[in-house]
């Protein structure tokens, strides 16, 4: 049994557009008016479900450090939206992973859980994209950088969306006590972890060029816009 899902659209180009006084844009794929039939299996819509429910669940009362406290939730999903939308990326491992990415490091969750729950590929994709949190913070951030490269093409893309979720988080919704030079180190600490994911999505690539020029521009002081997906 399938499920027809019509009407998918896909594009390479992305159309930012300034709203509201905040300086916030949302990120609108740019139809090629043409319709894409695509057909998925009951139980890989289920294993999507099944992950959001276990992510909700896990993050249920955790927040975002940014200035509007949104539940923690959206982040992982706003990760899996850009992988489908700017990426085009289709494997539902990699959705399920983006999905997932954050309980280890961030929750009570445990890798063997993780593959008693999906499977065995998507653990090794969220093991691949977690930090240890028995290292210290500038540890961590040093093997983010050296390891990039060297991560599965999955792990890559999923890495790469989250960067381009927390950039825009970090110039428009930053947590209220960071000082600018924090939020300009990280963008720097971000790119530096990027350039070891070249090659592994050319157009979620192309949008993050994008997506940290518009923060940096932000920053300095000179721009109005952002690129949150919604």
């Amino acid at each position: 049994m399938s499920i027809q899902s019509c009407n998918m659209h896909c594009s390479s180009e992305i159309a930012i557009s300034e709203v509201g006084r905040k300086g916030i844009a949302t990120v609108d794929t740019i139809l090629n008016q043409e319709r894409i039939f695509m057909t998925f299996q009951e139980d890989e819509v289920s294993l999507i479900l099944k992950a959001l429910t276990f992510s909700a669940e896990k993050h249920k009362n955790q927040r975002r450090k940014g200035a509007e406290s949104l539940p923690y939730i959206n982040h992982p999903i706003v990760v899996a939206q850009i992988l489908w939308k700017v990426g085009g990326v289709r494997e539902i491992p990699v959705i399920v992973a983006a999905i997932l990415h954050d309980t280890v490091e961030d929750t009570e969750t445990t890798l063997p859980e993780i593959e008693a729950h999906f499977g065995a590929e998507i653990r090794k994709l969220v093991e691949e994209v977690t930090d240890d949190k028995t290292l210290k913070k500038e540890e961590r951030k040093l093997r983010q950088i050296e390891h990039a490269p060297h991560l599965s093409i999955g792990a890559k893309q999923i890495k790469l969306a989250d960067k381009i979720s927390n950039v825009n988080d970090v110039a428009f919704a930053s947590p209220p006590d960071w000082p600018h030079q924090r939020k300009v180190e990280y963008l720097n600490w971000a790119d530096k972890v990027v350039k070891g994911l070249q090659g592994c999505n050319e157009k979620m690539e192309k949008f993050y060029r994008t997506a940290m020029d518009r923060a940096l521009e932000r920053l300095g002081g000179e721009g109005l816009f952002g690129v949150l997906l919604r």
